[in-house]
């Protein structure tokens, strides 16, 4: 019996396209780097998500890339052929087979791609501005057929998606990928039609919005989600602040998505700049615009109290991330009423109990400070 102070997780939520969920609950897009070499996705990866996919209402995979060139990580599986529709099939099969609405994650890696990973190692992004992680290689600037060839790309993967079986795609446009470069002052310095004012760096992203929303128009029979990912604000100066987030949000709203996800470590981290608020961004972001679309929020929530602190703020789902990597029974312990039975810190002789395939599991394990881990 689920404790009746969570009943509000476990409410169906209806998208405006009609497509339900079970749930609250959704699996956050993670990096698994764990796909063949071929770029197909392996059996290690399925069973990862299958594990995974059983208590949530929706599953967001990893970020597959759109382009031979936007290729971000080692063992990311592959969105950017035909070819790859048998591969992409079968995990949103594995993951609906579970009961759960099956999103994949697009995305162009731009500037954060390594070199090794693309062909010619020729990167590319927005600008010549490298990333400001050292030893980032300079990209080259793209072209404007080369942009437009890219935003044709994010619409032939959102076509593949749709014959994969997907329920819906999530256009990336965080974390400081080629989408968020392109809307980045920090990292577009162009004076074309794709750069200059906040208005011009708009451009790209909801070129990318609309071509999706077309391909979904041509070729989904059934409802079929388009939700779009953003970090809200930029270290660098000068880099994205909560100001030009709102301003973007406000565009993004008008775009008619069926939801807008936020992408932050910790729910509750507060604006850098640009906002005269002491609110957490996802406070502000849900007040500006929830009442017109639905507002995704996520970061660092690993009890069943950290969800519902997180939901009263009038936040209609929640992405839950590494908790449900630590825990993959989460949902439904609480579902069950054994809340307290979660587990929230990760046990380094767990790798098999939980289905984590080794490339994630030694990224975990070598990277101090990502997950909690039990000494």
């Amino acid at each position: 019996m689920t404790n009746p102070k969570y009943d509000g997780l476990f409410k169906p939520f209806t998208f405006s396209n009609g497509i339900q969920l079970d749930n609250r609950i959704i699996l956050a897009p993670m990096t698994n780097y764990s796909s063949n070499e071929d770029g197909t996705v392996s059996d290690s990866e399925v069973n990862y998500y299958i594990r995974r996919s059983k208590g949530v209402s929706m599953v967001i995979t990893a970020c597959t890339y759109v382009s031979a060139n936007g290729k971000g990580f080692s063992g990311e599986f592959a969105g950017h052929t035909d070819e790859m529709i048998p591969s992409l099939k079968r995990l949103a099969t594995a993951i609906k087979e579970q009961g759960a609405k099956a999103v994949l994650q697009i995305f162009h890696g731009g500037c954060m791609c390594p070199p090794d990973l693309v062909p010619n190692g020729d990167v590319v992004s927005a600008s010549a501005v490298p990333a400001e992680q050292e030893g980032s290689p300079t990209p080259r600037e793209l072209t404007d057929s080369e942009i437009e060839s890219i935003i044709h790309d994010f619409g032939e993967t959102t076509r593949r998606a749709i014959e994969a079986g997907f329920d819906g795609v999530e256009i990336h446009g965080a974390n400081g990928y080629l989408i968020q470069q392109f809307f980045s002052p920090h990292s577009n310095h162009r004076e074309d039609r794709w750069g200059g004012s906040l208005e011009k760096r708009l451009t790209f992203p909801l070129a990318v919005v609309n071509e999706v929303k077309k391909v979904v128009d041509t070729h989904a029979k059934d409802p079929f989600l388009v939700g779009y990912r953003f970090s809200p604000e930029e270290p660098e100066t000068p880099g994205i602040t909560m100001k030009d987030t709102l301003a973007l949000v406000d565009a993004l709203t008008n775009e008619n998505l069926d939801y807008l996800h936020v992408s932050v470590l910790d729910f509750w981290s507060k604006p850098r700049r640009g906002v005269e608020d002491t609110r957490s961004r996802i406070e502000i972001i849900q007040e500006r615009i929830g009442d017109r679309v639905p507002v995704i929020g996520v970061g660092s929530i690993y009890t069943a109290d950290d969800a519902l602190k997180a939901f009263e703020t009038g936040i209609p789902l929640l992405a839950i991330g590494r908790e449900l990597i630590i825990d993959p029974d989460w949902v439904q312990k609480i579902k069950e009423g054994r809340e307290n039975e979660i587990i929230t810190k990760l046990n380094r002789d767990d790798q098999e109990k939980l289905v984590i395939p080794d490339p994630l599991w030694q990224a975990i394990m070598n990277t101090p400070g990502w997950f909690p881990i039990e000494d």
